[in-house]
């Protein structure tokens, strides 16, 4: 490949780190330039998934950002490892010049391309799946690939839910609160059907129920790439259910859900009420089951306490494994901000994660959401992300708590309990000595000061003889551990903070 297009799609990179930074991942680094043919850049990803990913979310980000590179009316293709480019291409223009189906109007720089994507038909029916390629591309003669439009088409021919590559095993974080879940989840991927079905995960909004299904689809596709599979939301099963109901199409609908050898189906408890639903997957549940086929379900509640759903499904629902995701803890959501942080090639310092994982308890997805809105004010302020910038932006999450509206004890004062409870000297406390009769009421400070103060990892530090962030963060999160098994240690806490509360 000539050194000139991997500049283009280096310079490509580049501004859409600058103009659209909450697309950029770090993969982006492993997309490789094809040329340009035709009008069209040729970019391939290195999995299907990346590439759905790219088509689904970046190809407004990628023609702008070609364009503006190269000043030249250009669109981006993006293909997977297996697309062909140059025959692609090829049949591109052939289609162009005869079928009529674009239309270039260079007197505003738009391009626009009149298409439907081709049904994906196999034998026996309409085959929906997710993470399956539809035959060659080439032999139905699909559309210029420039438009937006038309190469999301391929992408929404199954309905089903699209696959986010950021949501691998490798990406997600175990903690005490996942740590099965995790387990079971990779368990069914290393041997479906077999290991444990059905595999039944429930937990509260925004815990990590969907990355793992997703995880498993993703290793599932790379392990065993001939395997059918069929990710939707319940509420897509719903759908296209009554469809086919009223079409007269049950059949193809059937063949959709049953003649696959995994059924990934989200939000299982929005059957709840769904008579005619329920009786529909009842038996679709009965003929993967037998066939041992796959089947993974996630929901907010556990089977038995889904209302208003049917006590067969409830008893089929238990036959395999059930397991919970509960709300991750403090060092979980440390790491979870520096792994995403570090997906889209963020640098996000130590005392910014700790903040943030301090104030920000509820679910992951408000986590994500933090990363989210530091990158774009870091963007347009085109400052490196901070503590001062991390409060700035954040301000409004943080307001309820004490350790940001100020209310509350100073270090003074903790330093002035602690010394008190545990009957030692300022100049122990603050001093370099390490036995444990100082360095755990030391720790004790040091976490009590982070709780309700709104001082940073470097200024408690300095207030505490001068030691640096990360033995502060060290104590933080040592006390936070050792609080969950700990009673007594739980117990001093509790009485600590209600000294403080009435000085």
């Amino acid at each position: 490949m000539p050194a000139h297009d991997h500049q283009v799609l280096e310079d490509v990179l580049s501004h859409i780190r600058t103009e659209h930074p909450t697309i950029a991942r770090r993969w982006f680094e492993d997309l490789e330039p094809l040329g340009i043919v035709s009008g069209t850049f040729g970019v391939r990803a290195h999995s299907d998934p990346h590439r759905d990913y790219l088509r689904r979310n970046g190809l407004e980000a990628f023609n702008d950002a070609v364009r503006s590179v190269t000043g030249q009316l250009i669109a981006v293709r993006m293909l997977g490892p297996n697309d062909e480019w140059a025959s692609a291409t090829k049949n591109a223009t052939s289609t162009k010049a005869k079928a009529n189906s674009s239309q270039v109007d260079t007197t505003d720089a738009k391009i626009e391309i009149r298409a439907a994507a081709p049904a994906f038909v196999a034998a026996g029916g309409i085959k929906n799946t997710a993470l399956v390629e539809p035959p060659n591309r080439t032999e139905t003669k699909p559309p210029p690939a420039s438009h937006v439009a038309s190469e999301r088409a391929w992408l929404d021919h199954d309905n089903a839910l699209p696959i986010n590559p950021d949501y691998g095993f490798d990406q997600f974080v175990i903690g005490p609160n996942n740590q099965m879940a995790h387990a079971a989840a990779v368990a069914v991927a290393d041997n479906p059907g077999h290991a444990y079905n059905p595999l039944f995960i429930h937990g509260g909004v925004g815990l990590g129920k969907t990355h793992l299904l997703q995880a498993i689809c993703l290793k599932i596709k790379q392990k065993h790439p001939s395997m059918v599979m069929h990710y939707v939301s319940c509420d897509g099963f719903m759908t296209q259910f009554m469809s086919a109901v009223q079409s007269g199409r049950m059949v193809e609908f059937r063949h959709t859900f049953r003649d696959v050898d995994l059924l990934v189906v989200d939000d299982i408890h929005f059957l709840a009420k769904r008579d005619r639903t329920q009786e529909e997957f009842f038996h679709t549940f009965n003929a993967l089951y037998q066939g041992n086929k796959q089947i993974i379900m996630s929901s907010d509640a556990p089977p038995e306490e889904i209302p208003d759903l049917e006590e067969r499904m409830v008893s089929r629902f238990l036959w395999g494994l059930v397991v919970k995701v509960d709300k991750p803890g403090f060092e979980t959501r440390v790491e979870i901000l520096k792994r995403k942080a570090h997906n889209r090639g963020l640098t996000l310092p130590d005392e910014v994660a700790t903040e943030i994982a301090h104030h920000i308890d509820s679910n992951i997805r408000e986590l994500e959401g933090a990363i989210t809105k530091l990158q774009i004010v870091s963007s347009i302020e085109k400052n490196p992300i901070d503590l001062e910038l991390t409060r700035r932006a954040l301000g409004a999450e943080f307001t309820s708590s004490t350790a940001i509206t100020g209310t509350g004890p100073t270090i003074e004062q903790i330093i002035s309990e602690i010394m008190q409870f545990y009957h030692i000297k300022r100049a122990d406390l603050l001093g370099k000595r390490r036995h444990k009769s100082i360095a755990h009421p030391r720790q004790i400070g040091m976490y009590l000061t982070r709780q309700n103060t709104k001082h940073s990892l470097e200024e408690i530090g300095a207030h505490f003889g001068g030691r640096d962030h990360t033995t502060v963060m060290h104590a933080v999160r040592t006390i936070s551990k050792k609080c969950k098994d700990d009673q007594e240690l739980l117990a001093q806490i509790r009485t600590l903070e209600s000294r403080l509360r009435s000085t």
